[in-house]
C-alpha cells in the first residue's frame, strides 16, 4: 500500500455535505401531510437508432434534459454536465476560452488517451466535431449510454460509451414562439497562485545561505505583485435567440447565437457565432423528411499566453526603472538570470507585434427521409450526414517580442487544416404491438467517410509588423521553411451492418439483443472486420400480481447485460511500412539514401471489450423518491502497443502490436427525491450520484510487467506514477544519512524517502536509495460524485450544484520540480511553502540550498502529490420567474432572470487549505511551460490559466 505525506482527511467534513442530502430525503418520507402528484415514469429515452420507454430500457442509461444544462451558463455544454451522472468523469485539459475537456465513461479501458473518449452522436449521425460547437439552448436532451449492452449498436466506435444529443425541434401546429435567452457576466480570479512576496523571498535568500543576492533589477524595499499586473477581470456574454413552430404537416426551428469569453489573462478570448435550422415535413400519410444544420464560425487567440513567466519574477524587481518608464526585461539575482517582461500592460502594447489565432469554421448537416411500408409497423429510414470543418491558424512574434534581446528576429506560421465527413444510414424498423406483446426491430446497413488534411509552414525576419503571418513569401527564401511531414493527407472508411430486436411480454419482461458488424480501412487485410454482439434482459417487478399489496413501490426492475464493442483508435495508414530520406558520406561527397523508417502492420487489428452490467430501478412514493444502482465489469483484449524490436532489424521504434490487456470495474449509485412538493407554494428536491472505478493492467508486450518510460505496471492503473514516496524529513541525529545518501551535502533538512533495501546483522542497510526505490503509485479516486438541490417558492427558485471525490492523488506541479519556480535557492520568485530551518524543524518542504538534483531539491517531485479529496459547490443561482397572469397582458409566455455564481465555495480540500486554490485540475501534464515529466493523460494542476469565480447574470424570455 502506498503512503503519502497526505493531510489526513477529515471524514467528518468530508461526509458533512452529502449527509445532509440523504437525512433530508429520509425526513421527507415519514412527512404525512404533504401529498404529491403521481409522477408517473412514462419518459422516452434515446436509445441510438431509436427511443424506448424509460421502465423498458434494460441497458444502462441516462437522460440530462435541456432545461438542466441551461441552469448551468457557460461557454461550454461539458461543464453544464460536470457532477449530474454517475460514472461520467469530466475534467478540464485547460483553462483557456474554448478550451474543450476530457469525458471519461467509467473510467479508463486503453493505453492511449486518445482511444478511452466516447463517442457523440448528434440528431442521430456520428459528430466529428465538438460539445463545445453545440449551444445548450440547442440541446432538447443529453442521454448517455454507458454499458456494452446499450451501446453496441455503435460497435467499434462503442467501447467508451455514447453521448446522445438531441436538438430542439418545433412542434406541429404550433403557432409561431419566439425565445430568447441571454446571460453577461465577470470572471475574476479564483484563488492566485501562492506566490512569495519580497520579505519571504528576501528570507529564504538568507535561509539558503545567501548563496544568491539581488540582481541589477531588484531592489531592497520594493514589493512587486506581479500577478496583480497580469490577471484583470474579464468578460463573458451570450445571446441566442430562437424562432420554432409548425403547420399541420410539420415543424421547424430557426436560431441565432452569439458567445464571447475574454480571459483574466491577456490577450486570450474566444468568440462563436452559431446558425441552426431544423425542419421536418410530412407529406401525404406515408412521407416524411426533415433537415438539420448546425454551422459556426469560432475565433481564439492567444492560445501561447500562459502564467509560468509571470510567476517566476523576483518581488525585489520593480516593472519600472530609475526613471518611470516600463522595463522591457528583468535582471533577477546575481546570477544575473533575464527575462522579457510580461504584464498586462506590455502585452496589450504589441499591438501588431504579436499574434497567434485560429479561425474556423463548421458545418454539420444531417437529413432524412422516411417512408411507411404496406407492413403495418414497418418503415424505411434514410439519414445522410454531411460535416464540413475548416480551421486556419496563424502566429506572428515580432523583433525582439518575448525575448531578451531586443533584436532577435521574427517569426511567423501559417497552417490550415479541413474535415469532410459523409455518413449514410439506411434503416428499417419494425415496431408492432400484439395484446401483451410488445416488439421493436432495426435493420440497418451504413457507411462513413473521412477526409483530413493539414499543411503547416513557417519563415523567419518578416519585414514588417503588418505583413505578420498573412504573407510569408515576403520573407526571404531562405528563411521560410516548408517540412514534408508538416503536410498531411488521410483518408479512413467504415461500414457496418447491425440488427436489433427489443421485445417486452406485459411490462414485466424485457429482452434486447443486438449485432453489428463493423469493415474499418485502418486495419490490416485479414482483420478489418469484427461482429459485435450483445443481449440485455429486464424484470419488471412492480408489475407481478404479487407487488399489488406494495402500493408504495412504483418502480423495481433488475436489469443485467453482457456486450462486446471495440475501438479503433488508430492513426491512418499505420499498416502500411514507410521509408525516409537520410543523408550520408559517401567517398567524401554528400549522397543520400534511404531507409526503413516503420515496418508494414499486416497483423494489426481491433482493440475489443467484453462488459457485463447488472442494474436495479427504483421508485417509491409516487416516484418522489428514485434511483439507480448498477455494478459493472469490462475486459478490453489486445490493447494497442508498441512491441520494441532487436537492434538488428533497422527499425526504429518497434512496431504497434495488439498485446495487452485491461480490466476496468465499478460500482454507481443515484438517488433523486422531491422532498416537498408544494405545500403552500414551497417545493424541494435534490439528488446524489456516487460511483467508483477501478482499472487494472492484466498484460503488456512481450510479457513484460513494466513499461517504466509510460508508467505502465501489470496489476496497476493505467494512470499510475512512479516515484520514490516521501516520508519526512531528515532531522538531527537521525541514524543512517551517511549511508542511505552518501552524496556531498546530503545534510539534515533533506527530503527523506522510503528505503525497500535489507539490512546487515548490525541493522545497518545495505545500500544507499537508490532507483530500486521507487514506489508505483495509484492515483485513483477511492470513490466521488456529484450533488444538486433546487428551492422553490412561488416564482423564486434556489439552486445549487456540488461535486465530491474521496481519496486519490492530485498533483500539482508548482509544488513538485517545477523548474524556476520551486528551487528554494532564491533564484527567482519561489512558492511560499513550509521550509525546513533550524528553528522550524517540523516543515514539510526540505532545507533552502540544500543538496540538488537538477535545478530543484533532490526528491522534490514527492512533494507535487496531495490528497485529492474535496467537497465543492460548481454553481449557485437565484432565479425569479415573473408570473403568468402578469406576462400575460404583455404576451410573453414566459420570463425568469437569475444570478449565477460560479465555482463559489470550496467546502473542504486539504489541497485547498494549503495553497487557497481550486482542487480540480486545469490541465493536462504536457500544457505546462514550467514543468515535464508529467505524461498527457495525467490531470495536474499547473502554470496554465488559473481557475476562475464567476458572476453572472441572465435571462430567459418566451413569447
Amino acid at each position: 500500500m502506498n503512503r503519502f505525506y497526505f493531510t489526513k482527511t477529515n471524514k467528518a467534513a468530508l461526509f458533512f455535505a452529502m449527509a445532509l442530502l440523504p437525512a433530508g430525503m429520509a425526513y421527507a418520507q415519514v412527512k404525512k401531510d404533504t401529498v404529491a402528484k403521481e409522477k408517473k415514469i412514462e419518459e422516452v429515452v434515446v436509445i441510438g437508432y431509436g427511443t424506448q420507454r424509460k421502465e423498458a430500457v434494460t441497458g444502462s442509461v441516462v437522460t440530462v434534459k435541456g432545461e438542466t444544462l441551461r441552469e448551468v451558463p457557460t461557454a461550454n455544454i461539458t461543464q453544464a454536465l460536470q457532477s449530474r451522472s454517475a460514472g461520467v468523469e469530466i475534467n478540464q485539459t485547460s483553462s483557456k476560452p474554448g478550451a474543450t475537456m476530457k469525458i471519461r465513461i467509467r473510467g479508463t479501458r486503453s493505453l492511449s488517451d486518445s482511444a478511452n473518449d466516447p463517442l457523440i452522436v448528434l440528431d442521430g449521425i456520428p459528430f466529428v466535431g465538438s460539445l463545445g460547437d453545440i449551444s445548450s439552448n440547442d440541446i432538447k436532451s443529453v442521454d448517455i449510454l454507458k454499458d456494452a449492452s446499450a451501446t453496441a449498436i455503435y460497435g467499434s466506435r462503442g467501447a467508451n460509451g455514447v453521448i446522445l444529443v438531441t436538438t430542439n425541434r418545433g412542434s406541429k401546429g404550433q403557432k409561431p414562439r419566439f425565445t430568447y435567452n441571454s446571460f453577461t457576466g465577470s470572471q475574476t480570479l479564483f484563488s492566485r497562485y501562492p506566490m512569495m512576496n519580497a520579505a519571504q523571498l528576501t528570507k529564504l535568500r538568507h535561509d539558503a545561505n545567501d548563496l544568491i543576492k539581488n540582481g541589477d533589477s531588484e531592489k531592497d524595499g520594493v514589493d512587486t505583485d506581479w500577478q496583480k499586473l497580469y490577471y484583470k477581470p474579464a468578460m463573458i456574454t451570450n445571446h441566442d435567440f430562437g424562432v420554432s413552430g409548425g403547420t399541420d404537416g410539420g415543424n421547424y426551428n430557426v436560431g441565432l447565437s452569439y458567445l464571447k469569453q475574454d480571459a483574466i489573462v491577456p490577450l486570450q478570448s474566444y468568440e462563436r457565432f452559431g446558425f441552426r435550422l431544423g425542419l421536418d415535413q410530412q407529406v401525404g400519410k406515408i412521407f416524411k423528411f426533415g433537415f438539420t444544420t448546425n454551422s459556426n464560425y469560432v475565433k481564439s487567440e492567444g492560445n501561447g499566453i500562459a502564467s509560468a513567466p509571470t510567476l517566476g519574477y523576483s518581488p525585489l524587481a520593480s516593472p519600472y526603472d530609475e526613471f518611470g518608464n516600463p522595463r522591457r526585461t528583468l535582471t533577477m539575482s546575481s546570477n544575473m538570470d533575464q527575462a522579457w517582461v510580461y504584464t498586462r500592460k506590455s502585452l496589450d502594447a504589441l499591438g501588431d507585434k504579436y499574434v497567434d489565432e485560429t479561425k474556423a469554421f463548421s458545418s454539420y448537416n444531417n437529413m432524412y427521409g422516411e417512408v411507411k411500408l404496406p407492413v403495418d409497423g414497418l418503415k424505411y429510414r434514410i439519414n445522410v450526414g454531411l460535416d464540413f470543418r475548416t480551421s486556419n491558424s496563424g502566429n506572428y512574434t515580432g523583433v525582439g517580442v518575448f525575448n531578451t534581446n531586443p533584436a532577435a528576429i521574427s517569426s511567423a506560421g501559417k497552417g490550415n487544416n479541413q474535415t469532410y465527413h459523409w455518413t449514410i444510414e439506411n434503416l428499417l424498423t419494425y415496431d408492432k404491438t400484439f395484446g401483451k406483446h410488445k416488439i421493436n426491430a432495426v435493420a440497418l446497413y451504413s457507411s462513413e467517410q473521412n477526409t483530413y488534411t493539414s499543411s503547416y509552414m513557417s519563415a523567419k525576419n518578416v519585414p514588417a509588423d503588418f505583413f505578420q503571418y498573412y504573407n510569408l513569401g515576403q520573407s526571404p527564401q531562405a528563411d521560410i521553411t516548408v517540412r514534408p511531414e508538416d503536410q498531411y493527407y488521410a483518408r479512413t472508411g467504415l461500414v457496418s451492418y447491425m440488427g436489433r430486436a427489443m421485445y417486452t411480454y406485459d411490462n414485466k419482461y424485457m429482452i434486447t439483443a443486438t449485432l453489428r458488424r463493423d469493415g474499418a480501412s485502418v486495419l490490416a487485410e485479414g482483420h478489418k472486420w469484427n461482429t459485435y454482439p450483445a443481449i440485455s434482459v429486464g424484470w419488471n417487478i412492480t408489475n407481478e400480481n404479487f407487488m399489488k399489496t406494495f402500493q408504495f413501490v412504483n418502480l423495481l426492475k433488475l436489469r443485467y447485460g453482457w456486450g462486446e464493442t471495440s475501438n479503433q483508435a488508430i492513426a491512418p495508414y499505420t499498416t502500411l511500412g514507410s521509408l525516409t530520406v537520410n543523408p550520408y558520406n559517401f567517398g567524401g561527397a554528400y549522397s543520400t539514401g534511404v531507409s526503413i523508417n516503420t515496418a508494414p502492420n499486416p497483423y494489426l487489428g481491433w482493440e475489443y471489450s467484453k462488459t457485463h452490467n447488472a442494474g436495479l430501478d427504483f421508485g417509491f412514493l409516487n416516484n418522489r423518491i428514485n434511483g439507480t444502482v448498477e455494478y459493472y465489469r469490462t475486459h478490453t483484449y489486445g490493447i494497442l502497443q508498441n512491441k520494441s524490436l532487436p537492434s538488428t532489424a533497422g527499425i526504429p521504434g518497434g512496431v504497434l502490436q495488439n498485446v495487452g490487456n485491461i480490466e476496468n470495474k465499478g460500482w454507481e449509485a443515484s438517488l433523486n427525491a422531491i422532498i416537498i412538493d408544494k405545500p403552500n407554494g414551497f417545493s424541494w428536491d435534490a439528488g446524489v450520484n456516487w460511483y467508483a472505478n477501478r482499472n487494472k493492467i492484466l498484460s503488456l508486450a512481450s510479457g513484460a510487467d513494466r513499461d517504466e518510460n509510460n508508467l505502465w505496471f501489470v496489476g496497476h492503473n493505467v494512470n499510475s506514477l512512479y516515484d520514490y514516496q516521501y516520508v519526512g524529513l531528515w532531522q538531527q541525529g537521525d541514524p543512517y544519512l551517511s549511508i542511505l545518501e552518501p552524496q556531498v551535502g546530503a545534510a539534515p533538512g533533506m527530503i527523506k524517502v522510503l528505503y525497500t533495501g535489507g539490512y546487515n546483522a548490525d541493522g545497518t542497510p545495505v545500500r544507499a536509495i537508490g532507483p530500486a526505490d521507487r514506489q508505483i503509485i495509484d492515483t485513483n479516486p477511492d470513490w466521488q460524485g456529484g450533488f444538486n438541490m433546487r428551492f422553490a417558492y412561488k416564482g423564486f427558485e434556489l439552486s445549487t450544484v456540488g461535486a465530491f471525490q474521496k481519496g486519490g492523488v492530485l498533483i500539482s506541479s508548482i509544488y513538485g520540480s517545477a523548474g524556476y519556480l520551486n528551487r528554494l535557492t532564491g533564484r527567482g520568485n519561489n512558492v511560499d511553502v513550509d521550509y525546513y530551518t533550524d528553528d522550524n524543524t517540523d516543515a514539510r518542504f526540505p532545507k533552502p540550498g540544500g543538496l540538488l538534483n537538477g535545478d530543484n531539491p533532490k526528491y522534490l517531485s514527492t512533494l507535487a502529490l496531495f490528497d485529492g479529496s474535496y467537497v465543492k459547490l460548481r454553481t449557485i443561482t437565484l432565479g425569479y420567474n415573473l408570473s403568468k397572469d402578469f406576462l400575460k397582458d404583455l404576451n410573453i409566455n414566459s420570463l425568469r432572470v437569475y444570478f449565477t455564481i460560479t465555482n463559489p465555495w470550496i467546502i473542504y480540500s486539504p489541497y485547498h487549505k494549503m495553497s487557497g486554490m481550486d482542487p480540480e485540475p486545469n490541465s493536462t501534464g504536457d500544457q505546462n511551460q514550467a514543468v515535464s515529466g508529467y505524461k498527457n493523460r495525467q490531470l495536474i494542476i499547473g502554470t496554465n490559466n488559473p481557475a476562475t469565480r464567476n458572476f453572472i447574470m441572465g435571462i430567459n424570455l418566451s413569447f
